[in-house]
């Protein structure tokens, strides 16, 4: 193992961007993936994903049986995305590109770029809302547009800066945000305990007519796949922070770290999941308008609003840093003329502006919440992909043919077709497609198969379960190049003709060869 230098302070602005991160400089623990990725969904935005359950009309009972369901299976799919940044040093769409393609790979870019503005605007609208809201019960602040742009703003330009200091920063951020935002969250027990009936009944049962038990199944799906989402919305992020594991760590304890991780977000979730319950029984017109905070605030007593307050403003920090830095890092990998530091800044400035613009002149404050969905439903086959292709490469990448695109070079062992490997391709983007069209929110979208199961949206199933089937047709029908794989061939698949592409600068001589 070699030798690991002592890490930068926190201060330090981090220069790395998606180039491999030196086996010297590797310091991070999975217990610091941890902290990151609970820290990310300890917040408010992960709150309200925990009452839709109940909004959905389940009984506690079973809204707690689908958020443990939801939480189980998102986090066993995500798990296997935690092991390419130890193994690579690089982000998960740079590692992409040894099934995608050198240029193929800006797929997985693409679709972190737009989760992490999806899930930056959500996080900074949700804990503005919520910080404006309580500080109004509070002590009397008025809730008004100028009010809220003032929270917005606070909330972007402090996660701005957080982000643009980098991964060491982030780190101490959310070494104090998980300790406070769960002994907050925990707080809550004291404040909810004595309303909460466990027993809480639902909307469903002998007591409810055909027309509504018809739609329990329905429900009980849409919540289950409403908190898988909160899991696989990390998958495209997790290489951003374990690329500074080092490489030597067994992948067990890195996916270990991931799936306890999404394990303790049952403390935001099971806050939600409580709340949403007391705001049924004793305020239940809040969630026949789907109001969560404000129900939330309405039930709430009033010496529990000064820690709503903290835990808008420390889960606001947590969810923005760990969405807006990734934003920055693949912005800096699709276009590698910026430095992180100028493409965090630039990619900053617009996800501000679009926050802005979306929730006061545009109004896009509940679509949003939907393109999430439809970019999480796109990004669970370009997962599988990636995982599968792990497994039949025995984990084993040639770091300088992944760093070719960022190089602006030519060549390497994982050009295959102009830079473009339709294997890949076509086994994430035609269960994406096909994933699309089962998507059923109702109210919002519902695609041209969305009711083929009686209401029942089957989005993330299918795309799941194509992608795990087609990907390994394609691979078997159409073998990739046998110096694709490592030295010891691949595993479950044939291979066809070595490539023997060299590495070139754009417009040079060979510069290396894979």
């Amino acid at each position: 193992m070699s030798e690991i230098a002592a890490p930068p302070k926190a201060t330090e602005v981090e220069t790395h961007g998606v180039d491999a991160i030196p086996d010297a400089e590797r310091s991070a623990r999975p217990l610091d993936l941890f902290r990151l990725v609970f820290g990310g969904a300890n917040t408010f935005a992960t709150v309200v994903l925990g009452s839709f359950p109940i909004l959905f009309g389940l009984s506690f009972r079973d809204a707690l049986l689908a958020t443990l369901l939801g939480l189980g299976v998102g986090a066993l799919i995500l798990a296997p995305m935690s092991v390419f940044g130890p193994r690579n040093g690089t982000n998960n769409a740079v590692s992409s590109s040894a099934h995608l393609g050198v240029h193929g790979r800006v797929v997985g870019s693409f679709l972190s770029l737009l989760t992490a503005l999806a899930f930056f605007s959500i996080s900074v609208w949700s804990s503005g809302d919520v910080l404006v809201g309580a500080a109004n019960r509070a002590v009397g602040v008025p809730v008004n547009d100028a009010v809220l742009a003032i929270a917005y703003g606070i909330f972007a330009v402090l996660v701005l800066v957080v982000c643009i200091y980098g991964f060491r920063f982030m780190l101490l951020v959310n070494k104090v945000a998980v300790a406070a935002a769960t002994a907050l969250f925990l707080l809550g027990i004291v404040a909810f305990g004595g309303a909460f009936d466990p027993g809480y009944a639902g909307i469903y049962g002998p007591g409810a007519d055909a027309a509504t038990n018809a739609l329990y199944w329905p429900s009980f799906v849409g919540a289950a796949l409403v908190v898988m989402s909160n899991p696989v919305s990390f998958g495209a992020f997790l290489g951003d922070w374990s690329r500074y594991i080092p490489r030597e760590t067994p992948r067990r304890r890195v996916m270990l770290a991931t799936v306890l991780a999404q394990l303790a977000t049952l403390v935001p979730f099971g806050f939600g999941l409580v709340t949403a319950t007391v705001i049924a029984t004793d305020a239940g017109d809040y969630i026949t308008a789907g109001d969560y905070v404000g129900g939330l605030l309405a039930v709430a007593p009033e010496w529990y609003f000064v820690p709503v307050c903290l835990i808008a403003l420390v889960g606001g920090m947590s969810t923005g840093t760990t969405s807006l830095y990734g934003t920055g890092l693949d912005f800096s990998s699709v276009f590698p003329r910026f430095t992180r530091v100028q493409a965090t800044v630039f990619i900053g400035v617009f996800a501000i502006a679009f926050i802005f613009v979306g929730r006061f002149a545009l109004d896009v404050v509940q679509s949003i919440s939907t393109f999430a969905i439809l970019i999480i439903t796109c990004t669970v086959p370009w997962m599988v992909v990636m995982t599968i292709g792990w497994v039949v490469r025995r984990g084993w990448y040639d770091s300088d043919s992944l760093q070719v695109f960022n190089r602006r070079q030519r060549g390497g062992r994982y050009w295959f077709a102009h830079g473009w490997n339709f294997r890949g391709l076509v086994g994430w983007l035609v269960p994406a497609a096909l994933s699309i069209c089962f998507v059923n929110v109702p109210g919002q979208f519902v695609g041209p198969l969305g009711d083929l199961a009686n209401g029942v949206d089957l989005s993330i199933p299918v795309g799941l379960g194509l992608a795990a089937l087609l990907y390994p047709a394609l691979l078997w029908i159409f073998p990739e190049p046998e110096d694709a794989f490592g030295p010891d061939g691949p595993r479950l698949v044939p291979t066809g003709t070595a490539g023997a592409t060299p590495i070139v600068a754009a417009d040079g001589p060979a510069v290396a060869v894979a």
